[in-house]
């Protein structure tokens, strides 16, 4: 037997777009319907980069103090340790916003965050172990999906459905959106070395040298390090074995070298296939696509959580009276993707230009001996560190949340 479900927006996938997008329409008294196809949401090596630009946002709804109250680590500044020499690059102590720092929380704790505050709402239901199977509607029109859970299968009615499901989105593809690949000549490799006294407590670094790029995060007992490869490279990494692993790791970042043996084979390293690659359109009659299911993002920058949260807050915003009205058109769909594509596009372009004019060299070990111009001018002025934090920490077009809906 199927159960029927109405409901005014149904929202497939429950990640942090998802999540955020269901809470913010609810406050505004729309009664959503959220699906996330797992059971909780423990996945490890996500997304946990909270940027100011969110937390502002936070704050505006008046979440910050809660929020912050959860177990995170701080990063003010970001290094680049260049050949052995360390250089700094960003500053987001001099944003103007709330909370000057970005938050590393690991993402089942801010998906729970936003999760537990929507279910104070009699007009948010989150039903977990629940998978969106497919998409409902008459000439041409979404009218909702075919879902399958632990109790049965359900057909949920809403004038609006919304793909949150990632970048592998089930939903976006049975819309019949086109996807562009922008291509992505890198993939990342994720394993994590203990810290220790006297790591540096609020900064994170790159290390560029004759081994290649590694990225290392302060996540409190451990750094959570992100070593690139050329795209596909993961075979030849693995057959090289993981004592040359190390030693290519301990060779790039020597403050690591005596703690890789925590690195004990391959199962402790994770690949993460960098795709680069977004929708020509995001909308059909009755269905929108946004975050990762509209354009996924390179791991450069840590930006894509908060450019699909930023996507949320636009979309509850320009949409929320539609769906309370009872009139969500597709000039006001369109609206959505027409204030949310050109983000996506700059900062997809500007990951690009990091893939091909630093990324590769240094993972091909044709990076200079001497840093780049731009990098010793940020050494060297602290000023002009502010300009790369507003990138990173704000971005473009950051999205902030009325004061008649607070």
């Amino acid at each position: 037997m199927v159960e029927s479900i109405e409901s005014q927006c149904c929202i497939a996938g429950g990640g942090p777009a998802g999540i955020m997008l269901g809470y913010l329409l609810a406050r505004q008294g729309v009664n959503v319907t959220v699906l996330e196809k797992h059971g909780d949401f423990l996945r490890d090596f996500r997304g946990d980069t909270v940027h100011p630009s969110t937390m502002q946002v936070l704050h505006e709804l008046g979440l910050l103090e809660a929020f912050l109250k959860h177990p995170h680590q701080k990063t003010e500044r970001i290094g680049l340790n260049f050949n052995g020499k360390p250089y700094q690059m960003v500053d987001f102590t001099h944003l103007p916003t709330e909370a000057k720092f970005v938050a590393f929380m690991p993402q089942w704790d801010f998906l729970n965050f936003v999760a537990d505050e929507a279910r104070k709402m009699p007009n948010f239901r989150l039903m977990m172990s629940t998978r969106a199977d497919k998409l409902i509607g008459s000439q041409g029109q979404i009218m909702g999906v075919r879902a399958s859970g632990p109790d049965g299968e359900y057909r949920i009615r809403a004038p609006l459905t919304v793909a949150c499901d990632g970048r592998d989105s089930t939903m976006r593809d049975a819309a019949r959106l086109k996807l562009v690949d922008k291509g992505a000549p890198i993939d990342v490799l994720w394993f994590r070395v203990p810290r220790e006294e006297g790591d540096g407590d609020e900064q994170s670094f790159g290390y560029v040298g004759p081994g290649g790029f590694l990225v290392t995060i302060n996540r409190g007992s451990y750094w959570q390090c992100a070593f690139l490869i050329e795209k596909g490279g993961e075979a030849a990494v693995r057959e090289a074995g993981i004592e040359a692993f190390r030693e290519k790791v301990g060779a790039l970042a020597a403050p690591l070298e005596g703690r890789l043996d925590a690195v004990t084979s391959f199962d402790d390293v994770k690949l993460l296939n960098v795709q680069v690659s977004r929708l020509l359109r995001w909308w059909r009659e009755g269905f929108l696509a946004i975050g990762d299911a509209a354009h996924a993002m390179s791991p450069v920058g840590g930006v894509g959580i908060n450019l699909a949260l930023q996507d949320a807050i636009a979309a509850a915003r320009m949409l929320g009276p539609h769906l309370l009205a009872g009139t969500v058109t597709g000039e006001a769909l369109a609206a959505v993707q027409e204030r949310r594509e050109w983000p996506a596009k700059v900062t997809q372009s500007a990951q690009v230009f990091v893939h091909e004019k630093v990324l590769l060299p240094a993972i091909r070990g044709n990076s200079p001996k001497r840093p780049p111009l731009m990098v010793r001018t940020l050494d060297k002025v602290a000023l002009l560190r502010r300009l790369p934090a507003r990138a990173i920490g704000l971005g473009a077009r950051p999205e902030h949340w009325p004061k008649d809906l607070r």
